[in-house]
Parts: structure tokens; sequence; C-alpha cells
């Protein structure tokens, strides 16, 4: 595994982004962890996670992308966060309406 992956993985569990116990999501299923962005709460963590992203992009995709897409509602600053990280310029789209 990449350094910045286990680094990402430290940063989740520092954060108290990522647990670890007994969780039930909606849906029923039982899963041994539960992942919560919105905890998340300041610029510096934003920004870090920012990077996270960026390089899991790059790694994934290199630079030959023009947009980033962020759904509502937590997907929006992660894609903003990976844009201000990659720092060139991308479009970042929002949807911001739910489906009824």
């Amino acid at each position: 595994m990449d350094a910045y992956k286990k680094e990402f993985i430290e940063f989740m569990v520092d954060c108290q982004v990522l647990k670890f116990g007994d969780f039930v999501t909606k849906s029923g299923r039982k899963t041994p962890f539960f992942v919560n962005t919105g905890f998340y709460r300041t610029g510096a963590q934003l920004r870090k996670l920012g990077g996270y992203y960026a390089e899991a992009i790059k790694e994934k995709f290199g630079l030959d992308f023009d947009v980033l897409f962020g759904p509502a509602y937590k997907g929006i600053p992660l894609s903003v966060a990976a844009a201000v990280a990659i720092s060139f310029g991308i479009l970042c789209n929002f949807f911001t309406q739910e489906m009824q």
C-alpha cells in the first residue's frame, strides 16, 4: 500500500471520521467500521483531505480530466478540497437538489 494511503487512514482515525466497532448501516447491513466525513471540521483538515484526494486522483487518472463532480451534500466540499489541492483550472460541478 502506498504511504499516502496509510497516512490517509491514520488521518481519518485521528479526525474521528473513521471509527471501528459494530455498526449497522441505513440499509441494515452490519459493518465493522463507519465513515462520517461530517467530522472533518477545520480548514486545516480540509486542506489535508484535499491533498489525499488529489494524490489519489493523480495516481488513477493523471491530470487528463477537466471536471470534478461533487454530489450533494458531503461530496461538494470533498470535490472543492481536491480541486484546490490540484491547483489548476478544472471545473467543479455540484448537484444540490435531492431526488424525490
